[in-house]
């Protein structure tokens, strides 16, 4: 290790874990409580919606239907909380390297390589030499203590993204795009339209190795080229026409 110093771990801490498994389970267990002492008022709702399950509810003897309702809201309360658990970031930083860890998830990323750290909304971004994304991590850590962990140890830090203003709405048929991509493009549309996540996660990396790095916004699609993507021919962009979105 060189003088950067001991590694710097940016993670949620003991007061996020406080959170989800003290507080959702008793949250979970009061809006069980709720329920099974409410179910027989919301049964003579007429417009309320499930009637057949809050009368059910309230045909059950008490203390049972309390008892019930208290355990069903832990369970459901611990189940939210195992979720939350497994989908927590843990970034490790020292001179040489970053290591992201979710759930059983591990990538680590040599320093050499990246021109540039920032955040982009709630995702960390890690910019390679070609000016590609070699990291996007969805989080909610703190932007400040990422900031600080990454400047101690070194590394490029920036304010926002250097190529933000490089971005293109993605339009149908748009000249401009390596071969092949307006297809994923339009694929990766459907998916995020549908709510597709994974799908749309698999399309971003099939774009990344044409060259396409991408930005979401509502659902729009926006694109820029890295420094090695094949440009298009000029006989193509000439011939191109682009399609209006009738969507």
């Amino acid at each position: 290790m060189d003088g950067y110093g001991a590694p710097t771990v940016v993670d949620g801490g003991a007061a996020e874990l406080a959170l989800l498994w003290g507080g959702l389970p008793a949250l979970g267990a009061g809006g069980g409580w709720l329920l099974a002492t409410g179910a027989e008022w919301v049964a003579g709702l007429s417009w309320a919606p499930a009637q057949d399950l809050f009368e059910l509810i309230a045909g059950l003897p008490d203390p049972q239907a309390s008892i019930g309702g208290l355990a069903v809201g832990t369970l459901g309360g611990l189940l939210v909380a195992a979720v939350g658990t497994a989908e927590r970031l843990a970034v490790t930083v020292d001179a040489e390297r970053v290591r992201l860890r979710r759930d059983r998830a591990d990538r680590q990323v040599g320093r050499r390589p990246v021109r540039a750290v920032f955040v982009d909304g709630k995702d960390l971004v890690l910019l390679g030499a070609d000016d590609e994304e070699l990291v996007r991590e969805r989080s909610d850590l703190a932007v400040d203590r990422l900031r600080d962990a990454f400047r101690a140890h070194g590394w490029p830090w920036t304010e926002g993204d250097p190529h933000r203003d490089a971005y293109r709405r993605w339009v149908p048929g748009l000249p401009g795009l390596p071969p092949g991509a307006d297809a994923l493009l339009r694929a990766r549309q459907r998916a995020l339209d549908a709510d597709r996540g994974g799908e749309a996660r698999e399309l971003r990396g099939e774009l990344a190795r044409s060259g396409v790095v991408l930005r979401d916004d509502r659902r729009r699609q926006y694109w820029r080229l890295t420094r090695a993507a094949p440009r298009p021919r000029p006989e193509d962009v000439a011939s191109a026409e682009p399609e209006v979105d009738g969507r």
